[in-house]
């Protein structure tokens, strides 16, 4: 920071610039959106199963399911480079994306289940008895009272793979790297004016995504109370 002397905007022109940047950042936000979209679809199905099991089976598949929340995440990249040379995979994207939805997968679990398990089981009974079959179910009661917990498991795992650099330091590969291993690698040389206007639009997006997050929440809170009234 002994170089700042005043605002000025050429260092955004720098970063606009600098195409491998730019680059790495649309493949570390498509990489966050893809492997929470997927470790949301997985962990709400996890979650609706989990809760009809009995108690005991129960609780041991949660014990599991909350290892990857409890490791440390050096741990956690170390085990997944092994398995990954283990099966013969290349590392490089496919390898990061897998190692992104297995880690949101608990968070996802973690949001909805006590959601499903607060649910008053006699919306069911009723649409049961208006004569809905189990999609219209699923459709028209349980995805709705679901929808915040969905919605929050959603952003949380956007959030954590966003930001994670452990687990992808171990399993990147040449040919792909995320924006926290590009700064980590860039920082070893000083960080430079223009890592620090990224970080100021990576900030105001996060605001942006913090408001919009708000108001999701707001209206599928509204939707989820009047199909309850209905």
């Amino acid at each position: 920071m002994s170089k700042f002397t005043g605002f000025t905007l050429d260092n955004f022109k720098t970063l606009f610039s600098d195409s491998r940047l730019i680059l790495i950042v649309v493949q570390t936000f498509f990489l966050a959106f893809l492997s929470s979209l997927i470790a949301t679809v997985i962990g709400t199905i996890g979650a609706l199963n989990l809760v009809k099991f009995k108690r005991r089976r129960r609780e041991t598949l949660l014990g599991l399911n909350n290892v990857l929340m409890v490791s440390p995440d050096v741990v956690i990249g170390a085990s997944f480079l092994i398995l990954f040379t283990i099966v013969g995979m290349k590392l490089g994207f496919m390898s990061v994306l897998l190692s992104h939805i297995a880690f949101s997968i608990p968070i996802v679990v973690l949001m909805v289940m006590p959601l499903y398990q607060e649910m008053d089981s006699s919306l069911i009974d009723a649409a049961n008895d208006l004569g809905a079959n189990s999609s219209q179910i699923m459709r028209e009661i349980t995805l709705p009272y679901l929808t915040p917990g969905i919605i929050a498991g959603f952003f949380m795992a956007f959030t954590y793979s966003l930001d994670d650099f452990a687990v992808t330091f171990f399993v990147t590969g040449n040919d792909f790297t995320t924006l926290s291993v590009e700064i980590y690698s860039r920082a070893r040389a000083g960080i430079s004016l223009e890592i620090n206007a990224l970080s100021t639009l990576v900030f105001l997006f996060s605001i942006l995504l913090v408001i919009g997050y708000y108001y999701i929440m707001r209206d599928s809170e509204t939707v989820g109370k009047s199909s309850n009234l209905t």
